[in-house]
């Protein structure tokens, strides 16, 4: 019996000027793509590992754009171009060649052509489908808020000394949305108890944060990658979240989410 093949992206539409974009909760992978990944690669252990599950329902009302695939195949975080959005630093690139403890994950490389269908397959429709959605949120609002949402596990030596902070904020160091946008957020997180967080650390946001953020327009973007450890019971398989955690986590990021929609009028003045 052959395999569901699900769409390369899942939206939900709300009439709130936030949207939620979710790249790479997903963990489909091609049966033609997975025959090449090595035993390493197929444990997909890089995904954002149940996110789409913590924010659900924390602002009922925004929409949100979700990849189906897994950043293996192609990261929808990366631009087409697999520019290095953190140079001299080691990163993963478009199709990554390793993971993040810098171990290679493929028996077979793709190559050029490979890498450029999967871009028309997967990462244009899901950037399409984003695009399609602030466009339509930012008609309706005059203003549209696209709020980032990643996970990474808190140690991971091949791309960063030491732990982690809980909550890092991205903005591309303040260029990619309106200072009150990141002085809220950071200002929530500050007393976020129990957790630590920075602004514009390690990650300062990815592609998706910096090529969508252009407050001058009215589309103001924020990352926000969560230590894994806030909301797993074990940063290892099977991943699963833990619900004391999960329960202590989601009113700040509630609160967040609601700053920010109230905040929207604001911007538009």
């Amino acid at each position: 019996m052959s395999r569901t093949i699900p769409d390369p992206v899942e939206v939900t539409q709300g009439d709130s000027p936030v949207i939620l974009g979710l790249p790479h909760t997903g963990t489909y992978v091609p049966d033609a793509v997975r025959a090449k990944l090595n035993p390493r690669g197929r444990a997909l252990a890089d995904t954002d590992w149940n996110i789409h599950h913590l924010y659900d329902g924390l602002l009922p009302n925004a929409t949100t754009v979700r990849a189906t695939f897994h950043r293996y195949v192609i990261d929808a975080n990366r631009g087409p171009e697999n520019e290095s959005l953190y140079p001299g630093q080691n990163t993963t690139g478009l199709v990554p060649l390793t993971d993040f403890d810098g171990v290679p994950i493929w028996t077979e490389e793709p190559d050029a052509a490979e890498v450029e269908a999967r871009l028309v397959q997967f990462h244009t429709p899901y950037h399409a489908a984003l695009r399609a959605e602030i466009e339509r949120v930012r008609a309706r609002h005059g203003v549209a808020i696209l709020y980032d949402c990643h996970s990474i596990r808190s140690h991971i030596p091949y791309l960063f000394d030491g732990k982690l902070p809980d909550l890092n904020i991205g903005t591309a160091n303040g260029t990619s949305c309106a200072p009150q946008i990141e002085a809220v957020t950071a200002e929530i997180c500050a007393r976020a108890q129990g957790f630590t967080h920075v602004v514009n650390g390690r990650f300062k946001g990815g592609w998706t944060t910096r090529h969508y953020g252009q407050p001058e327009t009215g589309v103001h973007a924020i990352q926000m990658e969560l230590a894994q450890s806030t909301h797993l019971t074990a940063e290892a398989p099977p991943w699963e979240i833990n619900a004391e955690k999960a329960a202590r986590l989601r009113p700040y990021l509630a609160e967040i989410l609601t700053a920010l929609e109230t905040l929207a009028p604001e911007l538009t003045r």
